[in-house]
């Protein structure tokens, strides 16, 4: 199943995407808020660190974001996906059979928007505890997996939140 209007970001904690979707949110797009801080945050809420199991987080954010995912099929219009189903996956051979067939099988539009790490504007917080030189891994684990799985990653320029949504904006109304 491929969806064209499906606009995911993803790559890199902490380079901008939660603020554009955001933006475009707040401009009158149709955007789907990221399923791993808020998977973290619940969990951490009563205690828990789910990342200690990697295993049962990668599964409840896979889940989480299939549903998400299937919760907009008849949606024509864009709609712009913070994090999405690739990233679940490790990309390591070890993927759960469904997770990896949901990855391949549930297709967003061919171009990815990854913005790049970003030193200057990249935070730690309790959500977020990989150090900058970690996220820069992600990222290129991330870009791989786009890769390996048929996309085509886009760098989102650095500039104002402005810019970035006019950048994302002419490419999903092309």
């Amino acid at each position: 199943m491929e969806k064209p209007n499906y606009f995911l970001f993803t790559g890199a904690p902490g380079v901008g995407k939660t603020t554009l979707i955001a933006a475009l949110r707040a401009a009158g797009e149709l955007c789907v808020d990221e399923t791993h801080r808020a998977v973290i945050r619940e969990h951490a809420a009563r205690g828990v660190d789910i990342r200690a199991d990697q295993g049962a987080y990668r599964d409840l954010c896979g889940r989480i974001d299939l549903a998400k995912y299937d919760a907009h099929l008849g949606e024509t219009r864009p709609v712009f996906f913070d994090r999405g189903l690739p990233d679940s996956l490790a990309g390591d051979g070890l993927d759960p059979p469904w997770l990896a067939q949901a990855a391949r099988s549930r297709r967003y539009n061919t171009c990815v928007l990854t913005p790049p790490p970003w030193a200057e504007i990249y935070v730690q917080d309790a959500e977020r505890t990989q150090d900058f030189d970690d996220a820069v891994r992600v990222h290129a684990r991330i870009r791989r997996n786009l890769t390996r799985l048929g996309y085509r990653p886009i760098d989102l320029p650095k500039g104002t939140v402005a810019e970035r949504v006019a950048f994302v904006l002419d490419l999903a109304l092309r």
